[in-house]
């Protein structure tokens, strides 16, 4: 790319925006050239408006401490610096929806780590390697918000992150019913242990909302266009419990599925080690080499050990065994805030240019 795209972070100064702004530390195709955030923070340097709240384990961008915080209700304002924008506002989800087709409508493409818009049912909710297709739907989107270039695409809820691409490596098996209990990381709630010393030595049984995502969102992975919409697939039946563990980083993901054919274990791994799709095959910046891989151990996937896998942008897959039952079992684990948010996006938007959805303005 000639010229690196000018991007804007909104929510620049939350959890998931920090992730961004360390993710595109020397990105090849784009550059950080505005953050924004509430009016608490506008005005203030991105440093300033931060102070102590920093969250990530590598050093804040020198190229981002001196950028002037920029107000996100000041949408026209805000849209007219940048190409696109990484939305993760923390909002309500009636002001996310509106803020974000605003920012579309002055033709400014959205990519969104928010889960308002991820049942609006012309905008793609995609992971690359499962459904790009979706980004089809676009077209649709545009014709509704008047627009030429502006649209909003999101990616789904980081708790589907471990286990939907190995479903969706195993397709052709024809997986129809699933169990899923996921154990998820205290970051996926935006805090750390400083900030949350209660989930010390805990675990809390529920997570709001985060059931029936885990159910339904991998329905609308796997659905299809049809008149202008997405319409969910009707299979596998997934029902989830979703559990709040001590765990920084890493959301990972017991499992249980049955299938209509019958594979073998070696059926399975080679599908999921082999499993690629258009990041891979178009070398996108933020691609893992290999998707997915498969452990042999008998305690691995790890936390400590994998949640770093292809920089956090891969899923680690072990125990495998069949089940007296359902037909197979298996454990996952990805990285919540990497692959499961702000790197997930980062792919979107890679993808979306690959595609050239993106385009400078």
């Amino acid at each position: 790319m000639e010229k690196k795209l000018r991007v804007g972070v909104l929510g620049a100064t939350g959890m998931v925006g920090q992730r961004f702004i360390s993710l595109l530390e020397n990105h090849p195709w784009f550059e950080v050239v505005t953050v924004a955030a509430s009016p608490r923070s506008a005005g203030k340097t991105y440093e300033e408006a931060v102070g102590g709240r920093w969250k990530m384990t590598t050093p804040m961008p020198e190229a981002v401490k001196k950028l002037a915080v920029m107000n996100v209700n000041e949408v026209e304002k805000v849209a007219s610096t940048v190409d696109f924008v990484f939305s993760a506002v923390d909002m309500s989800k009636d002001e996310i929806r509106r803020i974000e087709e605003e920012y579309a409508k002055t033709e400014t493409p959205v990519v969104s780590n928010n889960s308002a818009h991820r049942w609006t049912p012309d905008v793609p909710m995609v992971v690359p390697e499962i459904n790009p297709e979706h980004f089809d739907v676009i077209q649709f989107q545009k014709k509704r918000l008047g627009t030429a270039k502006g649209f909003i695409a999101v990616k789904p809820n980081c708790s589907i992150q471990s286990y939907a691409p190995v479903l969706t490596a195993w397709k052709e098996f024809e997986p129809y019913e699933v169990v899923a209990t996921t154990y998820q990381a205290i970051s996926g709630a935006g805090k750390t242990f400083k900030d949350w010393p209660e989930m010390v030595e805990n675990i809390i049984p529920y997570i709001g909302g985060e059931e029936e995502k885990s159910e339904q969102e991998p329905l609308r992975l796997w659905g299809h266009i049809e008149d202008g919409v997405i319409v969910k697939a009707e299979e596998p039946k997934i029902t989830c419990q979703c559990i709040r563990v001590p765990v920084l980083n890493g959301h990972t993901a017991a499992v249980f599925v049955k299938f209509r054919k019958n594979p073998t274990k070696e059926q399975l791994i080679e599908k999921m080690v082999n499993f690629k799709g258009l990041p891979q095959e178009l070398k996108l910046p933020s691609a893992p080499e290999h998707f997915i891989r498969y452990m042999e151990e008998d305690d691995r996937p790890q936390v400590q050990l994998d949640v770093d896998y292809e920089k956090g942008m891969g899923i680690s897959v072990g125990r495998l065994r069949e089940d007296s039952i359902y037909d197979w079992k298996f454990i996952g684990l990805s990285h919540n805030t990497v692959r499961g948010a702000a790197g997930g996006a980062v792919l979107c938007a890679e993808t979306l240019v690959a595609k050239k959805y993106i385009q400078a303005k």
